[in-house]
């Protein structure tokens, strides 16, 4: 049984929103500049597959190239500025309970599935097919499926320059937590794919909390 732990957000301030992700499923929201989107692991080493688009110009979106050019990191990390295709700041990372978050492994696709699991998982509908579906809903296309970032996935880059995907050093409870630099749309795919042993095929729970970061909260936050 899968352990889950729905933490809170990881910034002081003002919840102003406060959703759950089903399992597979894909969440969306435009994250105002200044506020703070923390994302909760709930159930460990759930990759959350996450597009970002200027909310007033969605043709200036998040750019992998861009965000690691200027960090000179290959990973994510505290501190890191998520840039856009201009070169622009989306968000900053102010937040980070895992060593390490994945932009170089791409998104899941039907395609990807069938080549590393067989013909079978052709089926299986992908992050792909979420990002497109809940891109619909804010105007986007396939033409607008660009880099991505992976949440919670643990991609290292080996010595002979490879990738791997490994398990996660992530746990139940973990978060992120990112601010807006300017008003931002943020796409989320909680990963569909069952076949990776990275989460014990067993895909869990996202929780996404929107927090006004110096403002004192309306109301106790409820305890989930």
């Amino acid at each position: 049984m899968t352990t889950l732990d729905w933490s809170g957000s990881l910034v002081p301030g003002a919840v102003v929103r406060d959703d759950r992700v089903a399992p597979r499923a894909a969440w969306s929201a435009v994250v105002p500049a200044g506020h703070v989107l923390t994302i909760v692991d709930v159930g460990g080493n759930q990759s959350a597959d996450c597009l970002l688009f200027d909310a007033a110009d969605p043709a200036e979106r998040y750019s992998a190239p861009d965000t690691l050019g200027w960090s000179g990191d290959a990973y994510v990390r505290t501190g890191t500025v998520l840039r856009s295709n201009h070169g622009n700041p989306l968000m900053t990372v102010v937040g980070n309970e895992v060593d390490r978050q994945d932009t170089i492994g791409g998104a899941c696709s039907k395609e990807s599935n069938t080549l590393r699991y067989g013909h079978h998982a052709a089926a299986d509908h992908a992050c792909r097919e979420n990002f497109l579906s809940e891109g619909a809903k804010w105007g986007l296309g396939a033409r607008d499926l660009v880099s991505n970032l992976n949440w919670f996935m643990n991609v290292p880059v080996e010595a002979d320059g490879s990738l791997g995907i490994v398990d996660g050093l992530s746990a139940p409870g973990k978060r992120v937590a990112v601010r807006a630099e300017r008003d931002v749309l943020v796409v989320v795919s909680n990963c569909p794919q069952m076949n990776n042993p990275c989460n014990a095929f067993d895909p869990t729970p996202l929780r996404m909390i929107v927090t006004a970061v110096g403002a004192a909260p309306e109301t106790a936050q409820e305890d989930l």
